[in-house]
């Protein structure tokens, strides 16, 4: 068969001339051969099914260089680039729904920031905050905060842990209108960047007035064990901010944030390292990514690089839960089944958070490690105390017995499994 027409080839490829046209300035396919009379172009037969594939991958949505890319690769590596396109859409998509899903409650009134439940129970919160050094590091770059409405945890790397949660605690005291939890939160969030930037700069004029040659990093920590220069300032960020009935989220790094429901324990943060991007894409197994050397390498933090964009959104509280904030400290040493245990465990957030630590240093403390702990619990009954110096009042008269129920009562429902999450968190740790 001889070369074909671009018309020929169009509709063989099912691809316009026009696309065809722009795809061959691109460098994506270009013809075999070009008449130098009359410019015309001419595809050789086999050129259709590579037509075709650039088709569907632009009916993915893949950008032109990337599609460039694919086409350099052989089959293998080629599908998993796809995958890993793949991957990364899904999570802008789950990001976008949570969006959607509060503005559609938001705009329809629904929102509970807005205005309670009818059927929402009054809820009230106990806390603890616990940081450690760690039996390695010789200085402690961690920060915990827990109070009535903010719950934070920063891993810093040089001096940024401290400035972004100081650039929160206004959080506590400032009346936030309904419905602007998240932009409050947000807003703030922006604040505590620019304040992680501010050290950082400050750091560097401090080493370059000294005479010292420190470099600033890339703002990314290397690794667990190794100190950060002194120029270098920049944090993982994860807290949460209280209103009542539920709790808005702001997790940026790989520091998390866990809710033990029902005795199962549930991951509500995504870890924004290297490695967990592997997972994400299938080319680490979640085994793998425990040891892997670059388990620690973090693709998005605080005062690192460009603007970050953190992980917002709305949790849902219920009645029991136990929430935990921690920084790698406590989840690169010790099982997710062991944090279980001692969430389950513990009587009250402050035995929670020294269990933890101490777990931790067990098991080496090779890092700094900060746990905050805090329970949600039904709210006592506001009704007023009788006065003492009052008679007591007549007991309502005794009610008629009744026959015996005919029939036993119902058996209790199953708890949930931890393979059948109860609503709320989006799946189990693992």
């Amino acid at each position: 068969m001889g070369l074909l027409t671009i018309g020929a080839f169009a509709k063989a490829s099912r691809l316009s001339p026009k696309a065809l046209r722009l795809y061959d300035e691109l460098g994506l396919l270009p013809p075999a051969r070009v008449d130098p009379a009359t410019g015309y172009r001419l595809y050789a037969p086999e050129q259709p099914d590579h037509a075709r594939l650039v088709a569907w991958l632009r009916r993915l949505g893949m950008p032109l260089a990337r599609i460039q890319h694919v086409r350099t690769l052989d089959g293998t590596a080629a599908a998993l680039e796809i995958r890993a396109f793949w991957a990364g859409v899904e999570a802008e998509n789950a990001a976008r729904r949570d969006l959607a899903t509060f503005l559609v409650d938001h705009l329809s009134g629904k929102d509970p920031a807005m205005s309670p439940h009818p059927l929402a129970e009054p809820l009230e919160i106990r806390y603890a905050a616990l940081s450690d050094t760690g039996l390695v590091r010789e200085t402690n770059q961690d920060t915990a905060y827990a109070g009535a409405r903010l719950l934070a945890v920063a891993d810093g790397f040089g001096r940024g842990g401290a400035a972004a949660i100081d650039a929160l605690r206004h959080l506590e005291t400032d009346g936030i209108p309904a419905g602007h939890l998240l932009n409050a939160l947000e807003d703030a969030v922006e604040q505590a960047d620019l304040a992680v930037r501010e050290v950082r700069q400050a750091s560097a004029g401090a080493e370059a007035c000294g005479g010292t040659a420190g470099a600033a990093g890339a703002g990314a920590r290397a690794g667990a064990a190794a100190e950060p220069p002194p120029t270098e300032a920049g944090t993982t960020l994860t807290a949460m901010l209280w209103t009542g009935s539920q709790l808005a989220l702001v997790h940026i790094g790989d520091s998390r944030a866990y809710v033990l429901r029902d005795g199962a324990l549930f991951q509500v943060t995504h870890d924004h390292t290297v490695v967990q991007t592997m997972v994400d894409e299938g080319r680490l197994t979640p085994e793998e990514a425990v040891s892997h050397p670059q388990r620690a390498l973090l693709i998005r933090a605080l005062g690192a690089g460009e603007a970050a964009t953190p992980d917002l959104r709305l949790h849902d509280a219920l009645p029991g839960d136990r929430y935990l904030l921690c920084s790698d400290g406590l989840t690169t040493v010790v099982p997710t089944d062991d944090i279980r245990r001692v969430l389950t465990a513990a009587d009250d957030p402050d035995h929670a958070v020294r269990e933890l630590v101490a777990l931790a240093n067990g098991s080496g403390g090779p890092d700094n490690v900060s746990c905050v702990v805090a329970d949600l619990n039904r709210a006592p009954d506001p009704s007023p105390c009788p006065d003492p110096s009052l008679p007591p009042a007549p007991s309502p008269p005794a009610a008629p017995s009744l026959p015996a129920a005919p029939f036993p009562p119902p058996a209790p429902s199953p708890a949930p499994s931890p393979e059948t999450p109860p609503p709320g968190p989006p799946a189990p740790a693992t």
